[in-house]
């Protein structure tokens, strides 16, 4: 079934309100997971919160994305869900360190097959010559998700005990799950199979869609920016005086929801690669907005920034990849876009902790290195361009 307008079909809406509850579920526990993880006793593995999160997402897409290809949307946007609906469950009982970093090794499965899934199924009901558009659509509903899960839980974490937090992550997640089992299946029949631990064996075509290379390499050199800010806005946001740790994450969704629709607009009638350039520049001027200004202006100008670039870049990246694969394979072509956007976030938030070593006077040099990164995607974009001219 292809969609020609996503506001008289109520699955669309239903996978978007989904998404909605999805993100708000584990992105409400990014504020107060610092300070939590330091009352333990782990101050120096503060890095490691993103970075085990989204090690596990990256080493579970090649399953979920052929899990997608074979049993089916639905039961892999269900799973996803479902582990967060158990983790919420599970961090009032993680006080120690070992146990706590354990358990946001397994959270990271989440995120690892809900967000493969789902792509998979905006691609198969959308047209294509509006695929950038609908998919910043839902990015804008899951947007609405990240500044609304942050916001909240940065207001929980100031007026509640922390276990109020755990456990309302934990309810929206069950309400995800609930939306999803009432969802039809796009998968078509003939390509669908019974689930089957033989499934679970991976062969090396199934853990790299090579046709999306390009993509994959630009998701990467981005994302890293996302996993620096991530690990550090806290530390910064406490640094500069701001006393709601969410704030960033409000204001640079907020921002980010504004463009998404736009810029999957525009990708859809100028190309992915222009508007991907346009997203890059502004990355890199918001990272050095962050590293120059150290005050409450740089911090809004650079919440904005990056909002408007990731709105920029999410969507169309996502487009991007569908439009460079076969149909046969959206979830493996998905899972290796996302794989990439895994491991940037996870570098992104151990290698700049370097750097930064929990010193004031290294905010500056952190996000310098991640300008960097977007530089380099920059560059690569260009170059694509050049050789796509020529070719």
């Amino acid at each position: 079934m292809k969609i020609s307008n996503p506001a008289k079909n109520i699955q669309f809406w239903m996978l978007c309100c989904s998404s909605f509850l999805f993100f708000s579920s584990f992105n409400m526990l990014i504020p107060e997971l610092p300070d939590y993880l330091s009352a333990m006793g782990g101050a120096e593995y503060k890095g490691l919160i993103i970075a085990l999160f989204t090690l596990t997402a990256g080493i579970s897409r090649p399953f979920s994305g052929k899990l997608t290809d074979l049993i089916g949307r639905v039961p892999v946007m269900a799973i996803g869900s479902l582990v967060c609906c158990v983790c919420g469950f599970l961090y009032p009982l993680s006080t120690l360190v070992l146990p706590f970093l354990v358990l946001r090794f397994f959270h990271g499965f989440s995120t690892g097959f809900k967000p493969t899934a789902t792509a998979a199924y905006i691609a198969d009901v959308v047209p294509l010559e509006r695929r950038g558009e609908f998919m910043g659509i839902h990015g804008l509903i899951g947007g609405l998700g990240m500044a609304f899960g942050p916001a909240l839980g940065g207001y929980i974490g100031q007026h509640f005990h922390i276990n109020v937090l755990f456990y309302l992550s934990s309810f929206l997640a069950f309400m995800s799950v609930a939306i999803i089992y009432n969802i039809k299946e796009t998968l078509p029949k003939d390509l669908k199979t019974k689930f089957s631990f033989s499934h679970l064996k991976l062969s090396k075509s199934d853990l790299f869609e090579p046709l999306v290379l390009p993509v994959v390499l630009v998701v990467f050199f981005t994302a890293f920016t996302y996993g620096t800010i991530v690990t550090l806005i806290q530390d910064f946001s406490k640094y500069i005086g701001i006393q709601n740790k969410g704030l960033f994450f409000v204001i640079y969704t907020l921002a980010s929801v504004c463009v998404r629709i736009f810029a999957g607009k525009w990708s859809d009638r100028v190309g992915r690669v222009k508007v991907l350039i346009l997203g890059s520049w502004i990355l890199i001027f918001g990272l050095l907005a962050l590293s120059f200004f150290e005050n409450l202006y740089g911090f809004t100008a650079s919440a904005i920034l990056f909002g408007l670039s990731m709105g920029i870049i999410s969507p169309t990246s996502q487009a991007w990849t569908i439009d460079l694969c076969h149909k046969e394979h959206y979830g493996r072509a998905l899972a290796s876009m996302y794989i990439a956007l895994e491991f940037g976030i996870g570098l992104g938030a151990i290698i700049p902790m370097y750097f930064y070593q929990n010193k004031a006077e290294n905010f500056s040099i952190s996000f310098q290195v991640a300008a960097l990164m977007a530089g380099i995607a920059l560059a690569y974009l260009y170059f694509y361009k050049q050789k796509t001219v020529k070719n």
